[in-house]
């Protein structure tokens, strides 16, 4: 089977997680690549709800390696806390889980200068978690930072925790705020690292061994395509490459470890915190959007915006990560409108856009250009069955798949793993289906 990255095509929040999860059966190791725990990958078993922030969403299959690449900013506690929390739900082996050495670490100050910086944006803020996510890239990017390795080490720990914190604390004294005590902060990353010390080991390592004893990987994406630091609506994106380039220099492998790349995208648009949003809406219709789908962030329970499918965004998506197959999801939320909009181009000073425009000043003043197909007013909540569902539905799909240029090769249409419709020809080569089927019913 193939080594495959899975990733979100639009701002984030399409239900990777479940996806993951449902898919991990069928694969030896699951390896998240970016983000930090600003991520809220949730999945449910059984009705119980349970939200992943760092640790891979493979985890809850035991056996299965779970990676923490070098691409991902790591607060120690977090870790540790989740961690903690999951062993209440599954037997978390320290032989099958890994965080990379060069991961770099979140400390105390970089969210309170996060805090301070938002803040001070005033109506321009980015919308951030304000986790420290962003000044730790900084710091990763300005060469200064400190990284999961140098846990294990207490003389270095304790040589770049002085020097880092006497330079943030003269930046947090010019805005009037409390400076941090760097013994204090040692102690506690001393304490993180004795912790931590059975889990960081050489990912890039372990993966180069997976792959080439055979065993297929999963590569796990965090936010989505349009947060992408690079390709996303820059400024009001996330600090890392939630594309799938990303999955090779976030772990440390190389291109052609991966075959294939699978996109997920909600059957509707949702974004949380600042940025342009084309097709938001302000209407009953996005009212009813946030009901139905019970859209609020996993991580900061911040209320998502809504709108209609947006295809100019989702097509650039698929594009640029040569996205050949998708995921859609959430589909049963449409279930009762009789009408349905997908934005196909936008209008901007009066021409026609057909392409996603990469400058956000531009994409801030389009407007949508809408197609309208019918709705199917029946429920496909629960649905487990491609050839029963409406035919109104099954226009829909053709018509996203036509318009991203991607297929459609599975469609969730609930939170439970078995609440899943696989187009099995489409998935041939790609995804053991009998092992992610196998491990479904078993679950």
């Amino acid at each position: 089977m193939a080594n495959i990255v899975v990733l979100g095509t639009q701002w984030g929040d399409e239900g990777k997680g479940k996806i993951v999860d449902l898919l991990t059966p069928a694969f030896k190791a699951v390896a998240r690549y970016q983000g930090g725990h600003n991520a809220g990958h949730t999945v449910y078993v059984h009705g119980r709800k349970i939200v992943l922030h760092l640790i891979p969403s493979g985890v809850l299959h035991p056996g299965t390696l779970c990676l923490i690449g070098n691409g991902v900013v790591i607060d120690p506690r977090a870790f540790l806390d989740e961690l903690e929390a999951l062993k209440s739900v599954v037997d978390v082996r320290d032989e099958f889980l890994a965080v990379s050495r060069t991961a770099h670490l979140i400390l105390p100050y970089h969210g309170l200068l996060e805090r301070a910086s938002e803040a001070a944006l005033g109506e321009r803020k980015i919308g951030t978690t304000c986790r420290g996510i962003g000044p730790a890239y900084e710091d990763k990017i300005g060469r200064r930072g400190i990284r999961a390795g140098d846990l294990l080490d207490p003389a270095l720990l304790r040589e770049k925790i002085f020097r880092n914190t006497a330079a943030k604390n003269e930046i947090a004294v010019l805005r009037g705020l409390e400076p941090l005590d760097a013994e204090t902060l040692l102690s506690q990353y001393v304490d993180y690292g004795k912790r931590m010390a059975p889990y960081i080991k050489d990912v890039s390592r372990i993966l180069h061994e997976t792959i080439r004893a055979g065993s297929p990987v999963l590569f796990e994406g965090a936010q989505g395509v349009l947060l992408d630091i690079d390709h996303g609506t820059y400024p009001f994106v996330t600090s890392s490459n939630p594309t799938a380039g990303g999955a090779c220099t976030g772990l440390g492998v190389g291109p052609t470890a991966v075959d294939a790349v699978l996109g997920v995208t909600k059957a509707y648009a949702t974004r949380v915190g600042s940025g342009p949003f084309p097709t938001e809406l302000f209407d009953e219709d996005g009212k009813t959007l946030a009901r139905k789908g019970d859209e609020f962030g996993a991580t900061t329970g911040r209320p998502r915006r809504c709108g209609w499918f947006d295809a100019v965004a989702a097509s650039y998506a698929c594009r640029i990560n040569g996205i050949e197959k998708v995921v859609v999801t959430k589909p049963d939320v449409l279930d009762t409108f009789s009408e349905i909009k997908v934005c196909t181009s936008y209008r901007y000073k009066g021409a026609r856009l057909t392409e996603f425009p990469v400058e956000t000043e531009i994409l801030e003043k389009v407007t949508p250009d809408y197609e309208t197909v019918p709705g199917w007013k029946s429920p496909v909540h629960g649905a487990k069955e491609f050839d029963r569902l409406p035919a109104e539905f099954k226009d829909y799909l053709r018509f996203l798949e036509d318009r991203i240029e991607a297929e459609a090769v599975i469609v969730s249409t609930g939170v439970e793993r078995e609440e899943t419709i696989f187009r099995n020809e489409a998935l041939a080569g790609l995804v053991d289906l009998a092992a992610v089927r196998k491990g479904t019913a078993g679950a």
